[in-house]
């Protein structure tokens, strides 16, 4: 008789119940070492009721543990320690993998990352077993980090604290069924993904080939160029590249900014009749040659949407970011002025308004694309200030010049010279103010120079000082002779004295008297006397009054005035 499927399968454990379950497991990762001794003896108990058939899991959690409370004891020297540890890894890596190796032998790394074994743990494991054994702190970090597996994978699984013995068995088949199925879609995918990338490269090779032929049959004194009108065989390949990119869009952009398509090599540019990037780009205005232009017009009319649009910018500043990395400026420029190219397009200027049909004809005809497409500006503004290079300035001026809202003037301008100076390139387009044309644009080194000066500077700045003083306490000497005054040189606290009272002065009044003078009387200095007329009424003159006290006589003032002298 079959049993119900929903009939639970039934364990003979070692332990009494679960709580025992439950407090070996609580005090096997407690912090205390008594705790962690009454586990281990209990999962000996454990071990002699099993009779061979503990859980591997069971076994090298004690193991670990075992290593951690003997570690706390310290009784063990370093180098017993390290063995101790190495031991009970080493027990941990095999006994896991163990079951899962097939007929055919597969590497531990393989196994243990089905099982999300940190790699580092099976090396460890490595080293024990075949090199220089590794440090107490790499052991001791181990044995945590199995620890914490073990408690994750094993022991928070068990469901009604009965352990699942099969834990190793049960799902072996399965995990090695989805490992070698998930191995062979990786490999599945990989070769698609080549596969594709050759069929994209392909694409393009035969675009470039065809537009090679169309521009060596045109006669060189022939300004016009060959591939505004595509043809036959041009345009069938326009038509695959188009149906290719609706199911691998990315593979293809990724394949166009390579070297040799859309960054052309010197060979190239010879073929073409373009001037090889020979000149130092810094500074140089991030154009494309108007021929390199018009060969690829045709292709990258195709993708005239704004989906790909965004792509393609997204794939350029990602390549402008790596070569922020590794520097080449060939592909920098090239890569620059593609995007510059792009944005440009979208630019819609107050001018084109009033162009007549023949001049938008010829304006469009060199563009990429005419209507204007809603970029991603936030995102473009990111980019750009991520991959700085020579070009930044320029594109980063072409950004802010087309958001949809632009910022603040003032704040537009400080970002951009604050781009300057961050990739030390001087940007035509960006007026400076006035008082700072001819401030310096400071990089680390020279601000390194600059502390390294300022002592001298400052000592040079000293001595000048010094020397004006000096001169200047001479002229006032110079000055102040003949004179019983002088200058005083001593450093004064001039706040202690009161107002009319030098250093040094006696309390005597006559020390204030000065060795030559000359007396004379008050009385001989000249006097006017101001005499109030008040005016006369009816013939009576009005004699002076007043209403608050007497007034001084003409006597009593010539009185006081004749025991007054004046030095």
């Amino acid at each position: 008789m079959k049993k119900r499927s929903s009939e639970k399968t039934r364990h003979v454990v070692a332990w009494i119940n679960k709580a025992e379950w439950d407090q070996v497991l609580e005090y096997m990762y407690s912090k205390d070492c008594t705790l962690q001794r009454y586990a281990l003896h209990r999962v000996s108990a454990w071990k002699a009721r099993y009779a061979g058939r503990t859980p591997v899991a069971v076994e090298c959690t004690a193991d670990l543990v075992r290593c951690q409370v003997m570690d706390k004891s310290g009784k063990l020297g370093g180098d017993d320690l390290v063995l101790l540890y190495g031991t009970a890894l080493v027990r941990f890596v095999n006994l896991i993998t163990e079951r899962r190796q097939g007929r055919v032998a597969r590497p531990l790394r393989r196994l243990a990352g089905g099982l999300n074994i940190p790699e580092w743990i099976v090396n460890l494991r490595h080293d024990f077993t075949h090199r220089k054994l590794p440090t107490l702190n790499w052991c001791r970090k181990g044995c945590q980090v199995v620890l914490t597996w073990l408690q994750q994978e094993y022991w928070s699984r068990q469901l009604g604290g009965g352990a699942n013995e099969n834990w190793n068995l049960e799902a072996e088949g399965e995990d090695e069924e989805e490992e070698l199925k998930r191995h062979d879609e990786e490999l599945v995918a990989r070769q698609k993904e080549m596969e594709c990338y050759t069929s994209a490269r392909e694409l393009l090779i035969s675009f470039t080939k065809e537009q090679y032929q169309c521009f060596d049959s045109l006669p060189r004194d022939d300004q016009k160029p060959p591939w505004l009108a595509p043809s036959e065989d041009l345009s069938w390949i326009l038509a695959q590249i188009k149906d290719f990119a609706r199911e691998s869009c990315e593979t293809l952009f990724d394949v166009l900014v390579e070297d040799g398509f859309l960054v052309p090599t010197v060979a190239q540019l010879e073929s073409l009749d373009c001037d090889a990037f020979d000149r130092d780009c810094a500074g140089a205005t991030v154009q494309l040659p108007q021929t390199f232009l018009h060969f690829w017009l045709p292709l990258l009319k195709t993708f005239n949407s704004a989906f790909f649009i965004h792509l393609l910018l997204e794939k350029l500043f990602l390549e402008l970011k790596e070569l922020s990395k590794e520097p080449n400026n060939h592909r920098t420029f090239y890569v620059s002025a593609w995007i510059s190219e792009v944005i440009a397009c979208n630019i819609n200027r107050h001018e084109h308004h009033f162009e007549t049909k023949v001049q938008r004809k010829t304006r469009v005809r060199d563009k990429i694309f005419v209507n204007r497409i809603q970029l991603r500006w936030q995102q473009l503004l990111s980019a750009c200030l991520d991959a700085p290079c020579f070009s930044t300035p320029h594109l980063l001026q072409l950004i802010l010049d087309d958001m949809e809202h632009p910022l603040p003037s003032e704040t537009r301008q400080n970002l951009l010279k604050l781009c300057t100076i961050y990739t030390q390139s001087a940007h035509a387009d960006v007026e400076p103010h006035p008082e700072q044309r001819h401030q310096p644009i400071y990089t680390l080194e020279s601000l390194h120079e600059k502390l390294r000066l300022a002592p001298r500077r400052h000592r040079a700045e000293s001595e000048s000082s010094d020397q004006i003083d000096v001169d200047l306490e001479a002229e006032k000497a110079k000055l102040l002779k003949g004179s019983p005054w002088q200058v005083c040189t001593d450093k004064v606290q001039w706040k202690n004295f009161p107002l009319g009272k030098v250093p040094g002065q006696s309390e005597d009044p006559s020390s204030l008297v000065a060795d030559n003078y000359s007396t004379m009387v008050v009385l001989e200095q000249p006097v006017e006397l101001e005499a109030t007329a008040l005016p006369k009424a009816g013939g009576t003159s009005a004699s002076l009054r007043t209403t608050e006290g007497l007034l001084w006589t003409h006597s009593d003032v010539t009185k006081l005035k004749s025991g007054l002298q004046l030095f």
